[in-house]
């Protein structure tokens, strides 16, 4: 048995994922590759679910911005190929794009930042000219008045370099490679980028203490390197970051934009194809809240009654073992009809499962004063479409009634401890980082969790572990 849970007896799936949660202490060179590519891979999500990521393509791929790109890139010392993924990120190519933050233009330049880089941003203070009628006096009992002008001032600017590609891109590359300079990597002048080169001074001698590094580990090395349970000054400086603007995962999406880049100049239909999965399938012009909207697909089942529930093929009960498995069901099944809703889907089951089970881990390698493991309380497993809600349950969504596909479950964070609710979060964090899974908070304290579809078939093999075990008990 892991060392780590050598004082506590509970299950162990045989099916495990390498490098997360607890197993990030020792992550290896290998399996942080695997999670960096896995990483990258996931952020097809954040980048799709985007309305513009079509048109930001063709923009970013067009004549005139590969040609800036390119004479950037032999200026700079950075590839086109990257200066373009930040474009593409920051703008989706539109040289007139303005962020409500203050950034403009095709590379978000603030403005401060677009001045160090040698960009001119001039401003002239012009006046308005307003008149008004003042009484002045009163003559003969009769009012006098004057016309009195006033100058109001106002600045307009005249010239912004932030506005014109054919400035802004070089200085942008130009930027980068200071910073690749100065920070001693690629990866971390994307980040910086970003983040801004204060964000990075405070995080590269985190990372490089956690790590035993002389110099600057790689930005994967970094994120990777944390958890609640240690190297917890890295956590929680990356905790800041990401709740502030999600900047550590930045380098992880610019690498995936690189990819999808260039997989629309090679082959635009299979962009279009991969832009049409990640759509919002119930309105495409908006951006898809979250993966469970775009994972759940029409050939998903829908289970339209409890009679429905009682014919359903592929559907498994759950495991009524809160010691064993770590989580308690909605409630005790009364009858055969409640039995119907302690239900889901194999896969459905092995990834509450596998949650329960890296929960319990970390919560354990922590070690919390005065805090117990409390097993995770799951509200909602499958439903109909006409179920009404009940005491602790969750209305369907009548627009997307996503309980009723088996594919999804409910947990309530509302009574864990800090810690375990902590350790919860990172752990679907985690997971969904290499896109095992997808998760959105639904009602109060309520998560609703779903995995992806590639990664079904694994969390089912979890689910025929647990089953392996309980038959091994029974006999």
């Amino acid at each position: 048995m892991d060392p780590v849970l050598a004082a506590t007896e509970y299950f162990t799936p045989k099916h495990r994922l390498s490098g997360l949660g607890a197993d990030r202490v020792e992550i290896t060179p290998d399996v942080l590759d695997a999670r960096t590519d896995r990483m990258i891979d996931s952020e097809t999500f954040a980048i799709l679910r985007e309305p513009q990521a079509l048109a930001g393509a063709e923009r970013i791929t067009g004549p005139r911005l590969t040609r800036i790109f390119d004479r950037a890139a032999a200026t700079s010392g950075i590839p086109a190929t990257l200066i373009s993924a930040v474009a593409y990120l920051e703008s989706w190519g539109d040289s007139n794009a303005i962020s409500p933050a203050g950034p403009k233009g095709i590379m978000q330049f603030s403005e401060a930042t677009a001045r160090a880089a040698g960009l001119r941003v001039i401003r002239m203070t012009r006046f308005k000219i307003t008149t008004e009628r003042k009484l002045v006096r009163r003559r003969n009992h009769q009012p006098v008045y004057r016309t009195v002008r006033h100058r109001t001032p106002y600045s307009v600017t005249v010239r912004d370099d932030r506005l014109n590609p054919e400035r802004a891109v070089p200085a942008a590359a130009n930027y980068l490679a200071r910073l690749e300079n100065k920070f001693g990597g690629r990866d971390w002048a994307v980040f910086a980028y970003h983040c801004g080169e204060g964000c990075i001074s405070e995080l590269q001698p985190l990372a490089q203490a956690a790590l035993g590094h002389k110099s600057a580990p790689s930005v994967a090395a970094m994120f990777f390197a944390a958890s609640p349970a240690f190297h917890r000054d890295l956590y929680e400086a990356i905790q800041r970051h990401m709740q502030r603007d999600y900047s550590p995962t930045y380098w992880f999406r610019i690498m995936r934009a690189e990819q999808l880049l260039n997989l629309y100049r090679t082959d635009r239909d299979a962009f279009r194809e991969l832009v049409e999965e990640y759509r919002n399938p119930n309105h495409p012009s908006r951006r898809a809240n979250d993966r469970l909207v775009v994972w759940l697909k029409s050939e998903d089942t829908f289970y339209r009654s409890a009679a429905d529930l009682k014919d359903a093929e592929g559907l498994a009960e759950a495991f009524d073992d809160p010691a064993l498995f770590g989580f308690t069901l909605p409630k005790p099944p009364a009858d055969d009809a409640e039995r119907l809703y302690v239900q889901d889907s194999p896969a459905a089951i092995g990834t509450l499962l596998y949650i329960a089970y890296e929960t319990r881990r970390l919560f354990e390698l922590h070690k919390p004063k005065g805090e117990h493991w409390v097993p995770l309380q799951v509200v909602e497993l499958v439903t109909t479409t006409d179920r009404p809600a009940e005491g602790g349950t969750l209305l369907v969504d009548p627009e997307f009634p996503a309980h009723s596909t088996g594919q999804v479950f409910d947990i309530d964070r509302s009574d864990l401890s800090p810690t375990q609710r902590e350790c919860l979060d990172f752990i679907l964090d985690d997971l969904g980082w290499d896109g095992y899974l997808g998760f959105t908070q639904v009602t109060g304290d309520t998560l609703h969790i779903g995995c992806s579809p590639s990664a079904r078939e694994f969390f089912a093999q979890v689910f025929h572990d647990a089953q392996d075990h309980v038959n091994k008990e029974q006999r």
